[in-house]
């Protein structure tokens, strides 16, 4: 590894944090997608305040967390099989305008205070429809915006810093508005907010679409898709540990509001705090792998990153104290975001650009379709045990995951640097390893 990294070329110059904005397309999103992101964090902290302040139920929140997530576990993988089909772009103009309609219609109908939480679960079911197609394709889309190849992990992380910079900057705001003019202003700026990130799809410059529909029928196509994961053992290795992340640890985020009131005795301004230092721990993650100057080594990062998250569940289930648990919470966003980016950045470097809308789909279906059963999982668990509790349980299970992904690293390893080296992201560095790669090639089929 250290004999490879000292091989490496030296970096362009310019601000290196930054290398993906050269791209005027991905440039373009990053602003828009940034302001339209602090709508949607305020509205997942809305919606949840609104769903425990309606019912004082834990079980609840997790109900609606479920019923905003498993649609993308039942259509992500199809959806991905379709995005490697249609054009991208005009797929993630029509996303953002369903969910604009889905985020007005939620301020609509709590400004007039006759929300229901059936009406609450509904919406939440119709987002995450629009999710099950806006993941896969947003995430293939990456490689169409960013002009230079060796700018991709760059935009990825990138990526991950708006959307977490938004995660410290929506809460806050939120926590503000619901104290002082209820859930709907937040639903309502939500909807609003979209219109930045519309605009910057329609001003954006693209080649035209080299993909040509397929003839071949989509059951055949996913299946494709399926054996190529299941086949590769990095993707295989990488996914499983999302899906056990998703399932045990992210669903720390629906029992929040309980935490904010219950644990920590304080109202929507201690849930504005709670996940304002979740998200800036996430942010500060998003910019140290911006700053990395190689792909090399995100394996191990995956690993120590998936085992600071459990850490710091198990230590934030134990806490009783509010600055504390605000310390807790900038390692446990720090320790997610670094794992799940990480994992997105290795996916989209080494995936087959043929089967890039699959695979991301299957990586949509982990990441948000595991989730929601994580969140009704949580939400039980901390019905009949309590919330502290089950984020320990939680945490030990991602500590657990940690180790198990480390057992396969060196696996992992030799499989992934010929990919690399094929594609020109590190110097052959190494006699016989073009060979090597001819026998580690995945299987296309």
């Amino acid at each position: 590894m250290s004999a490879i990294a000292e091989t490496l070329p030296t970096e362009p110059n310019g601000p290196y944090l930054l290398r993906a904005l050269r791209s005027r397309n991905y440039r373009l999103y990053f602003f828009g997608q940034g302001l339209s992101l602090i709508g949607t964090w305020m509205t997942y902290l809305a919606t949840g305040w609104l769903v425990y302040r309606l019912t004082n139920s834990a079980i609840l929140l997790g109900v609606v967390g479920f019923a905003g997530q498993i649609p993308a576990f039942l259509v992500a993988p199809m959806a991905g099989v379709l995005v490697d089909r249609w054009n991208r772009h005009k797929v993630l103009v029509i996303t953002q305008v369903l969910a604009m309609l889905q985020s007005l219609a939620m301020a609509g109908l709590a400004l007039a205070h006759v929300i229901t939480i059936h009406q609450i679960i509904a919406l939440s079911v119709v987002q995450g429809f629009i999710n099950g197609f806006d993941i896969p394709a947003r995430q293939a889309f990456v490689v169409d915006m960013v002009e230079q190849p060796e700018d991709l992990s760059n935009a990825i992380a990138l990526n991950s810093s708006i959307f977490n910079g938004a995660r410290l900057v929506g809460p806050s705001i939120a926590g503000m508005l619901i104290a002082g003019a209820g859930e709907g202003m937040c639903f309502l700026i939500d909807g609003i907010s979209y219109l930045a990130v519309l605009a910057a799809f329609c001003v954006m410059r693209l080649p035209p679409m080299t993909r040509r529909p397929s003839q071949r029928p989509l059951v055949r196509e996913l299946k494709e898709g399926v054996a190529y994961v299941l086949g590769f053992p990095p993707i295989k290795a990488i996914l499983g540990l999302l899906s056990v992340v998703s399932l045990l640890g992210v669903p720390y985020m629906v029992l929040m509001p309980v935490f904010a009131r219950e644990v920590l005795q304080g109202g929507p301004h201690t849930l504005g705090f709670l996940t304002g230092a979740s998200g800036l721990g996430s942010l500060i993650g998003a910019l140290y792998l911006a700053s990395r100057r190689t792909v090399l080594g995100l394996g191990r990062v995956i690993v120590w990153a998936t085992a600071l998250f459990g850490l710091g569940l198990v230590a934030f289930g134990l806490s009783h104290v509010l600055w504390l648990s605000l310390l807790l919470m900038l390692v446990v966003g720090f320790g997610m975001l670094v794992q799940m980016a990480a994992s997105n950045t290795i996916i989209q470097t080494i995936v087959a650009e043929d089967k890039r809308g699959r695979v991301m789909g299957f990586y949509a279906m982990v990441f948000m379709g595991m989730a929601p059963f994580g969140s009704l999982l949580a939400g039980n668990l901390a019905h009949h045990i309590g919330a502290p509790q089950t984020l320990v349980l939680g945490g030990l299970g991602c500590l657990a995951g940690a180790l198990m992904f480390a057992r396969q690293l060196p696996r992992i390893r030799a499989l992934v640097h010929p990919i690399y080296i094929r594609k020109g992201i590190l110097p052959e560095v190494a006699t016989g390893i073009q060979a090597a790669t001819n026998l580690l090639t995945p299987p296309e089929e």
